[in-house]
């Protein structure tokens, strides 16, 4: 049977830049876009020309895609005034990209609120303005703004605003969910109603994720006839986010209900990319990626539970949807209190550590992490900690340095301007090769100083950690009163954008701060091929 076209459509880098805190540098967005084209979306809307600086020059010398259309934002032209005398829409018509979506006033309470402009005037402007854009030989593509409110509120109108971008010319008409409150049911029930005037293959859905809904959403505008989807890559965008393609993509190919009825530009070898293209996303904005995220994350395909990763061992299929490796994702079989020898044994043959399942030290091993997780440490969230552990047991850990002693001062005074400051000073004395080096650091807080001094100099280490970078720093504490017990976790982040986690636990912060630290060297130092004095 023949499988029906579903067009896919990325806003990451326009609505998805609409995000708090999120801001996208030129460069930025030419290597979302590749990425982006490389996994095989169909269209990406780069930015609003004329908006802003950084949109106008990226639409001024675009940089050339494979087979993704680049497409340009913009408004209908502005109410009471033409076509040429509408400086906004000119800037939009002067993007050299293949595409061009306006955005259109839908919802007549906007038309006569926001706009103050009659019902006809707001019908006349979305037809001029998609005549225009056809007539500059560009493919039209109209966002129908807050479709859902506007035809719960008047049918008719709403869909004579959708009709008049359609018979324009707009090769497609964007049902937009701006406010996000629509719920699937009526998403459904109102798409099936518009396909009956305007042909299912020209209609989109553009949903944001206020209720939690926007995935949902996104699919039951498909079963309803829509055959073009946006979103952003992990959900990104205003308030709660975009409908998230992360989540739709893997979906429409790995789902037997969408794959049999639909293709996509995705393939199953573009699917694999998706977890990097996500992961880069986040790297740009550096920013740690969201751990529990569907399909992409790395707790997607975690399993902690001894019965569980028993079961996984002898059949994936026992508890994972899908296999992890079609979205470039990978299976993680958590080390902790809660499991047995099947999560020690998975995780050592899959650090590369080869141990008979027979090996009495498994046994010493297990029996170790049990007791650590009772004193607070936790494993299942620092893998690297727990390789450093285990290699430890199996007696194949590197001595590379010895740290003889470390002092931190944290002193308050008044600098040279008179202002009030705080200021930390950490001593760290390590032996090396034979030889004591002493090393000075200053930071903003007792561990920012301990590891600038940690780091100055590791003698002939020092070019393993030149870019090593410490991207996280969580504190908890565990028992109450003044000795309480404190766990410290700690994330790193290399040149190439390897990431791992360490842990630390004492009833001293800075003591357990600086366990992990040195975890995470060593860590670094181990995976690197880095060799200890003889």
């Amino acid at each position: 049977m023949t499988r029906e076209r579903l067009y896919l459509y990325d806003t990451t880098l326009r609505d998805g830049a609409q995000t708090q805190g999120v801001d996208f540098s030129l460069e930025d967005k030419g290597l979302i876009a590749q990425q982006l084209d490389v996994l095989g979306i169909d269209y990406i809307e780069a930015g609003y020309p004329g908006a802003n600086p950084t949109d106008t020059k990226l639409f001024a010398a675009p940089q050339k895609l494979g087979l993704a259309k680049l497409t340009a934002f913009g408004m209908t032209k502005r109410p009471g005034r033409s076509i040429a005398n509408d400086p906004g829409f000119q800037a939009v018509l002067a993007a050299k990209a293949p595409a061009i979506c306006l955005v259109a006033k839908t919802w007549d309470f906007h038309v006569e609120v926001a706009l103050g402009i009659s019902l006809e005037e707001n019908l006349q402007a979305v037809a001029d303005s998609v005549a225009a854009v056809v007539a500059s030989g560009r493919e039209a593509l109209v966002d129908c703004e807050h479709f859902f409110d506007g035809y719960k509120a008047n049918s008719d109108y709403a869909l004579a605003c959708a009709e008049a971008a359609y018979e324009a010319g707009a090769r497609w008409v964007v049902l937009c969910d701006t406010n996000g409150g629509t719920l699937p049911e009526e998403i459904e029930r109102i798409v099936v109603e518009v396909v009956q005037h305007i042909p299912g293959d020209h209609v989109g859905i553009h949903v944001h994720n206020d209720t939690d809904n926007g995935v949902a959403n996104s699919l039951a505008a498909v079963r309803a006839g829509a055959r073009q989807i946006q979103g952003t890559l992990n959900g990104l965008g205003e308030r709660c986010g975009n409908a998230n393609l992360t989540s739709i993509i893997p979906t429409l190919l790995l789902k037997t209900d969408y794959a049999a009825r639909f293709e996509t530009g995705v393939t199953p070898d573009k699917l694999k990319t998706l977890t990097h293209a996500s992961r880069i996303l986040d790297e740009l904005l550096n920013r740690a990626p969201n751990r529990r995220a569907p399909y992409v994350g790395e707790s997607a395909f975690a399993h902690k539970g001894g019965i569980h990763v028993s079961a996984v061992q002898k059949d994936p299929r026992t508890y994972e949807h899908v296999p992890p490796e079609a979205v470039g994702n990978r299976r993680r079989l958590l080390v902790s209190d809660q499991g047995g020898r099947s999560n020690i044994l998975a995780e050592l043959d899959r650090i590369g550590i080869a141990v008979p399942k027979n090996d009495p030290r498994i046994a010493r091993l297990l029996d170790e992490v049990k007791e650590r997780e009772a004193n607070g440490y936790a494993y299942e969230a620092a893998d690297a900690s727990f390789e450093l552990l285990a290699r430890r047991i199996l007696g194949n850990v590197p001595q590379f340095f010895d740290v003889e002693s470390f002092r931190v001062m944290v002193e308050r005074r008044h600098n040279a301007v008179g202002d009030l400051v705080t200021v930390s000073e950490a001593t760290v004395k390590v032996r090396i090769d034979g030889e004591t080096m002493l090393s000075v650091g200053e930071g903003n807080g007792p561990v920012n100083a301990l590891d600038t001094a940690l780091r100055k100099d590791l003698g002939r280490y020092q070019s393993y950690i030149s870019d090593l970078e410490l991207v996280d720093y969580k504190v908890r504490i565990l028992t109450g009163g003044t000795d309480a017990v404190t766990r410290v976790l700690i994330e790193s982040r290399d040149g190439e954008g390897n990431r791992w986690f360490t842990v630390g636990v004492s009833p001293n912060i800075v003591d357990a701060s600086f366990e992990a630290l040195l975890d995470s060297i060593n860590y670094k130092l181990i995976r690197d091929g880095a060799t200890a004095p003889q």
